[in-house]
């Protein structure tokens, strides 16, 4: 036998089999992200976060900022520490959205500059973070529901504005601090007013457990728009300050190797729910794909099928499949077990080498044939060596029967 005849190559699928198999997925996969792509152009210039005073969503605050607009009020927006801190002078009201979210030295940085400023200060939502910090003397309760809730306070802004939407953190002063505490939740206020460090109304910091009242959705419900108007605008120059990923003020607060975190806090909350949905489908559609009811069973066929008919069927399936492998194994198989009874080895060691080359090997000590080649050799590397194969074990076993 040639070499060519007992050359092989790896059986592994070719590129150009491979792509055609994931064309398909990985068509679908492009137009999703083409057109997410395209969604995400399109709304990147309109849309914004939640308390953003140019968003129109629900829970933006483009209402309460048009508002404050028409009273005269002017509004700078600041997404920077630095940006907040210039912006600030006499007569400012500062509000910060997300006081949490700021690193130690950007809150010290923030202390200091409304202890130097003769405004007020409105920090919305500030907890166990932030408020050592920005509000000594003050700590947080576990926080409540935002539910109505009425003044129960003698704060002028409260009670000219009555029942408002609030909840969130709940605040405890020191025994003997001077607050203005009101719309309380289980004795303990929602809304905090500190005087500042010099007394007076002339700088003072608002502590808003919750955002609800500067909601666009929430504004004309109840007293928020009159309280936040009043919280707001009670000074002509509004610094709205919004922290950001962009501020590098903090980053000396961020360990270099935080990079898991840092991705984590980028990731919206709703993924981990669409992450869990998109488990469970996949879930199901494995269970749906390899369902089994219970063992095979072999069943008669409502008709008679020629056995050459099941031959090129099962043929063209291999074909198919590019299974050589499995069409030359089928081959082996059945030509061994053909062999056997010929060579006087019985059936159970019909597909052993030991047993059925020397045997072959003594039926036929001048052939020219390689029987351990043929009847046990490796896969076929293509469609003529598969070809080539099926013949010689078709003479190989002429050959025993007419010898």
């Amino acid at each position: 036998m040639s070499r060519a005849d007992t050359g092989t190559t790896s059986t592994a699928p070719s590129a150009r089999q491979v792509w055609t198999r994931v064309r398909g997925a990985a068509l679908v996969l492009a137009l999703i992200l083409t057109g997410g792509l395209a969604l995400a152009t399109v709304r990147s210039t309109d849309a914004h976060g939640a308390l953003d005073p140019r968003s129109s969503d629900p829970h933006g605050s483009r209402a309460v900022a048009e508002l404050l607009k028409a009273r005269g009020v002017t509004l700078t927006l600041a997404t920077t520490l630095a940006e907040a801190t210039a912006a600030m002078d006499t007569g400012t009201t500062l509000l910060v959205t997300t006081p949490d979210l700021l690193t130690e030295t950007q809150q010290a940085t923030l202390h200091s500059a409304m202890n130097n400023s003769t405004g007020r200060s409105v920090l919305v939502g500030a907890g166990h973070a932030s408020l050592a910090t920005l509000a000594p003397g003050v700590t947080a309760a576990p926080s409540t529901p935002v539910r109505e809730r009425t003044p129960s306070c003698t704060l002028p802004a409260a009670t000219r504005a009555g029942s408002v939407d609030l909840g969130g953190e709940r605040y405890e002063t020191a025994p003997g601090a001077t607050a203005e505490a009101c719309y309380r939740s289980d004795g303990l206020p929602t809304l905090l007013l500190l005087p500042g460090p010099r007394g007076g109304t002339a700088t003072d910091t608002v502590l808003l457990g919750s955002p609800d009242i500067l909601y666009n959705s929430r504004l004309d419900q109840r007293g928020n728009a009159s309280l936040a108007l009043q919280l707001l605008g009670s000074r002509p120059h509004l610094v709205w300050y919004l922290p950001s990923l962009s501020d590098t003020s903090g980053a000396a607060d961020t360990p270099a190797d935080d990079t898991t975190g840092n991705f984590l806090a980028l990731i919206p909350s709703g993924w981990l729910w669409g992450t869990l949905q998109l488990a469970l489908a996949a879930l199901l559609a494995a269970i749906w794909r390899g369902r089994r009811l219970g063992p095979l069973v072999t069943e008669r066929l409502p008709v008679a099928l020629r056995a050459s008919e099941a031959t090129e069927g099962r043929a063209r399936l291999y074909r198919k499949a590019n299974a050589r492998d499995r069409a030359a194994s089928v081959l082996r198989t059945a030509t061994r077990t053909r062999l056997a009874p010929l060579l006087g080895v019985p059936v159970q060691d019909a597909h052993s080498p030991d047993r059925l080359l020397p045997a072959l090997s003594a039926r036929l000590p001048e052939t020219t044939a390689d029987p351990r080649n043929l009847l046990f050799g490796p896969a076929p590397a293509d469609d003529a060596t598969l070809i080539r194969l099926a013949d010689q074990l078709d003479a190989l076993e002429r050959e025993v029967r007419t010898s």
